[in-house]
């Protein structure tokens, strides 16, 4: 069983730049939109077709991420703006009538996630994604709406959630809940609430925490 970690935050409050200590050659990269990098993208590959070399994949389709999650030899795979996979594919189907749509969407995304956590026990899996306040003031996963959310509770697939936040200046990740959230972290695994936005750092934890070798034998 892999480890998959939910990383939620609105757009320009850090989540893609957390990449930029990570080290490329052990990464895999998919953006669901095909964007640069926010830093230095040194050693970082885009792959011309899905059959070529490179550490990065293009592309929004539930299915090809999951062939791409299960068949990669990398030790960790990065899965960037996982809610437009939703609402690409609600874009797409707009013209459709009726409800079968939203479980067609919700089923894909609960592919993708699933499949997240069912890899070799040493590969780690980072899922980012926007986040959306419903009614109450709850933050949570951004998807396509009530109707997605009435069917499926993405987070309840992740034993780690954790959450962007600016202070001071400076990018952090939030490790527990606030009450109106639904970050979420193991007891013990990280010494504060706040931690510096690096998905490297975030990964020694989770490797120290659960045991993890650094790299497949």
């Amino acid at each position: 069983m892999s480890t998959a970690v939910l990383i939620l935050g609105e757009s320009g409050t850090g989540k893609s730049t957390s990449l930029r200590n990570l080290d490329p050659s052990k990464t895999l990269l998919i953006q669901s939109i095909a964007k640069p990098l926010p830093f230095k993208a040194k050693g970082w590959k885009v792959r011309a077709t899905l059959k070529d070399s490179g550490n990065v994949i293009q592309t929004d389709d539930a299915a090809v991420m999951e062939k791409a999650l299960r068949s990669s030899p990398h030790d960790i795979v990065v899965i960037d703006d996982f809610q437009y996979v939703m609402a690409n594919e609600y874009m797409r189907r707009t013209g459709e009538t009726g409800f079968q749509k939203f479980t067609d969407i919700g089923k894909s995304a609960w592919n993708v996630m699933t499949a997240a956590t069912q890899l070799a026990p040493h590969r780690r899996v980072y899922i980012l994604s926007h986040t959306a306040t419903d009614d109450t003031g709850r933050t949570k996963i951004k998807t396509i709406g009530r109707m997605l959310d009435e069917k499926i509770t993405l987070e309840g697939l992740f034993t780690i959630v954790l959450r962007t936040a600016v202070r001071d200046g400076q990018y952090t990740f939030s490790t527990q809940n606030d009450g109106n959230d639904t970050t979420k972290s193991p007891m013990g695994m990280f010494a504060d609430r706040f931690i510096p936005n690096d998905l490297a750092a975030v990964d020694s934890a989770v490797c120290e925490y659960y045991e993890i070798a650094a790299s497949a034998a």
